[in-house]
C-alpha cells in the first residue's frame, strides 16, 4: 500500500549505511545508488526540523558481542577491516542527528532507540538502509511491534540476495506498514509541513 500520510512526528532512521556495507554488492540498488538516495532524505528532514536517526552495526574483534547461538550460516571468520562499522561520510556532520550502535540485526535490540524516539514524541518512522532481509526487516518489525507506523523507502533499500529482497518487500513488509520512493516521501514531507 502506499504511503498515506507523514505524521508530524516522523524520524527518517538510515539502517547499516556504514563503509563495510555500503561497499558489498547488493540488489536491486548498489550501495552508493541507497546512500544517495538517503541523503536526498536526510537532507529533506534536517530541512524540515524532523529527526535523523543512523544505525550502525559494531562489534569486537573476536566476535564477544555477537549473538549467541547456532547457526547453518556460519559467521565469517577472521577480523573485519578497520574502520567497516563506520558511517558512510555523505550522512555525517549533523550535530542534531541520533546515532545507534546495534549489535545484532534490529536498531532496537540492546540499544536506547525506542527511548530516543519518544522522548522526540516520534510517531512514524521511515525506515532505508541495507540489507532489507536483515537490518530493515528487522528494525520494521520491532517498530511495529513498538506501535509506531511504519513507511519503508522501496528505492532506498537494498540486499545482498534479490529473492530475499522479493520477499520481505512483497510479504513481509505489507504487514508492517506502508512503502513509498524517496521522491514521494520528500514530497509528502513538503506537504505535511507547508
Amino acid at each position: 500500500m502506499p504511503v498515506t500520510t507523514i505524521d508530524t512526528t516522523t524520524a527518517l532512521v538510515l539502517i547499516d549505511l556504514q563503509n563495510l556495507v555500503v561497499a558489498l554488492p547488493t540488489t536491486p540498488y548498489t550501495g552508493p545508488e541507497v546512500v544517495a538516495r538517503a541523503v536526498d532524505l536526510a537532507d529533506a528532514f534536517h530541512h524540515h526540523g524532523a529527526p535523523v536517526v543512523l544505525v550502525r552495526l559494531t562489534g569486537g574483534a573476536d566476535g564477544p558481542d555477537a549473538a549467541p547461538g547456532r547457526t547453518e550460516i556460519p559467521r565469517p571468520p577472521g577480523p573485519l577491516p578497520a574502520g567497516w562499522d563506520v558511517i558512510v561520510d555523505d550522512l555525517t556532520g549533523h550535530p542534531g542527528d541520533i546515532t545507534v550502535t546495534k549489535r545484532t540485526w534490529s536498531a532496537f535490540h540492546g540499544t536506547d532507540l525506542d527511548l530516543q524516539l519518544r522522548r522526540r514524541g516520534v510517531t512514524q518512522l521511515v525506515l532505508a538502509g541495507i540489507a532489507t532481509s536483515i537490518g530493515v526487516e528487522s528494525t520494521a518489525r520491532a517498530a511495529y511491534e513498538h506501535g509506531y507506523n511504519v513507511t519503508l523507502v522501496a528505492d532506498a533499500i537494498a540486499d545482498r540476495d534479490a529473492e530475499a529482497h522479493r520477499h520481505s518487500m512483497e510479504r513481509i513488509f505489507p504487514l508492517l506498514g506502508e512503502s513509498a520512493t524517496t521522491a514521494e516521501i520528500i514530497d509528502l514531507l513538503a506537504k505535511t509541513r507547508a
